[in-house]
């Protein structure tokens, strides 16, 4: 069952102090804004952490423009000596990919991606010659199949600290009928993998609302802090 994470904003706010000089970025997914990472938002708040969530034209560019301005927008937003953690949703997680594989950030952190797509979705393969999903899911969405001209295709493997979760559960059964193994209405459990990844979970959360989710919330904030998902 999900909860606010107001329920024990207390508990929250007792490791503050360790934070002080570290931030997050947060980067929403495809056709959302900043608003899906509220929650989350207000949880790293009182962590200590300085907290950038913008919003960007998810649907209006490609994964590569995208990535180049979001990325730079909110690095420029940290505090200069700070180190910077990210968490990502879905298409947020390629847009990381994307930028380090031609950047580098100083001082990065650990990284935690919410259901990426990062072998790419069949949903796209088996629905980007349909017009009306190009026109809803603009230039990014029409990148995130899995054949040979998808850009995860192209995107180098993890070579910083990552933690990957994935849900299992779907409130999209249609959609879900496209994918091929257990998933979370858009991509499969499979799929969020990525070689070097340094820890991995699966849970029983939808695609959309995970970010939301209390167990995920507290499965983000240990891993921030000691690069794995359990003890």
């Amino acid at each position: 069952m999900q909860q606010d994470p107001k329920y024990n904003a207390y508990a929250y706010q007792r490791s503050k102090e360790q934070h002080n000089n570290e931030a997050v970025i947060l980067l929403h997914g495809l056709a959302r804004t900043k608003a899906s990472f509220r929650r989350l938002a207000k949880v790293l708040t009182l962590q200590g952490y300085s907290v950038v969530n913008l919003s960007y034209p998810s649907t209006k560019a490609s994964i590569e423009t995208l990535a180049q301005d979001i990325i730079k927008q909110s690095l420029q937003q940290c505090p200069a000596t700070a180190k910077v953690h990210f968490v990502t949703h879905s298409m947020g997680g390629i847009l990381l990919r994307q930028y380090l594989a031609n950047n580098t950030i100083e001082k990065l952190g650990n990284v935690v991606m919410l259901g990426p797509p990062n072998q790419g979705s069949q949903i796209v393969d088996k629905l980007k010659s349909i017009p009306l999903f190009g026109w809803i899911n603009g230039p990014a969405g029409m990148q995130l199949g899995t054949d040979s001209k998808a850009i995860v295709n192209s995107l180098p493997d993890a070579n910083f600290s990552l933690g990957i979760i994935a849900g299992n559960r779907s409130i999209n059964l249609l959609l879900s009928t496209l994918l091929p193994t257990a998933n979370d209405g858009k991509v499969t459990v499979a799929s969020t993998k990525l070689p070097g990844m340094q820890d991995h979970l699966v849970l029983p959360v939808t695609h959309p609302f995970m970010m939301n989710n209390k167990q995920v919330i507290q499965k983000i904030l240990h891993f921030l802090k000691f690069s794995c998902f359990y003890k």
